[in-house]
């Protein structure tokens, strides 16, 4: 069996890792992101894969650079016969992409070449794709760019968010590494060329990411939520007040005010009970089912306007109201 050199983080890479291991596969050490701060007391916390890899047993390696002589030497010791990265986060340099005698590989989470970049997932779920998957690559210099060795599709169902999609892709990711490590291993691999041609790229998500713009179709708005959950989510303002959408359907009918007028794009047209109602562009129409304001817990629509009543006319805006 191979020696493998694992680089992750995020708990994506994890169903990886531990197939790896309890497939009986050697991995010598695992490689991953120091531990930082989070949460409201900020207190330092190690990554998902660091507490799997522990939990095995296995040697835990923290760079702050990949590039760092040290860590090169400890790589170098551990005579890897091949590297494999799951969501570590960070470009690797030539010298450490090329220690392992069979190279290094990539569990990437898109149909390659499209979505190359750091959030694939979302980006997929935003642009309201039908279908992404899992790719198999040899790692270049190029993002995400190497030859192909194995792809395998996960349809997107309609209520998924990009977290769900991760979790499936996840453990999908994990069962391709089996079979491309095996294969790498006894020779059989094939590689393919990706079309650049056809590349498309899914940059690291931002915070602005999440602004609605109301005069996008519900549908457009709708993907926007299910892709941005559960992290920076979309938001809206309601005057001064900031608020996270984390549930919606699009509502069958035109946008209109008393079902006589066309309204313009964020009025909120029915708020009562279990309904809100938002106007988007095309005439198109999003029911609001769980929303949060900031700071504030997470409410379902009843239980938000139970607690916020609004009176209409009212409208949702892209950007805060200033006096």
């Amino acid at each position: 069996m191979v020696k493998i050199i694992f680089f992750g983080t995020p708990a994506f890479a994890v169903p990886s890792l531990e197939r790896l291991v309890s497939g009986g596969a050697e991995v010598v050490a695992v490689v991953t992101q120091p531990d930082r701060r989070r949460g409201r007391g900020q207190q330092s916390r190690p990554s998902a894969v660091k507490v799997a890899a522990l939990a095995h047993g296995v040697p835990v390696l923290q760079p702050e650079r990949a590039a760092d002589p040290v860590f090169g030497t400890q790589l170098t010791a551990a005579e890897p016969d091949l590297g494999v990265v799951a969501a570590y986060g960070k470009m690797l340099p030539d010298a450490v992409l090329e220690t392992p005698r069979l190279g290094t590989i990539n569990v990437h989470a898109s149909l390659l070449p499209r979505y190359r970049g750091a959030a694939p997932i979302h980006r997929a779920i935003i642009a309201g794709e039908r279908e992404t998957g899992i790719t198999m690559i040899r790692l270049v210099r190029q993002m995400d760019a190497g030859p192909m060795l194995a792809r395998a599709v996960y349809p997107i169902a309609e209520d998924d968010t990009s977290e769900l999609a991760e979790r499936a892709l996840a453990d999908l990711g994990a069962t391709l590494l089996l079979d491309t490590v095996a294969a790498l291993d006894s020779g059989r691999a094939m590689e393919a060329e990706q079309d650049h041609d056809q590349a498309t790229f899914a940059p690291r998500l931002t915070r602005e990411d999440g602004r609605v713009d109301w005069t996008q179709p519900a549908e457009t708005v709708r993907n926007l939520i299910r892709g941005l959950h559960p992290w920076p989510h979309a938001y809206t303002f309601l005057h001064s007040t900031r608020y996270l959408l984390l549930r919606g359907n699009v509502e069958p009918g035109p946008g209109t005010v008393a079902g006589t007028a066309r309204a313009p794009a964020g009025t909120i047209l029915v708020a009562r009970g279990d309904e809100l109602h938002v106007a988007c562009g095309r005439e198109t129409v999003l029911a609001l089912h769980e929303l949060q304001p900031e700071g504030r817990k997470r409410l379902s629509t009843r239980a938000f306007l139970a607690g916020h009543p609004i009176a209409l006319p009212a409208a949702f805006q892209a950007h805060p109201e200033t006096i």
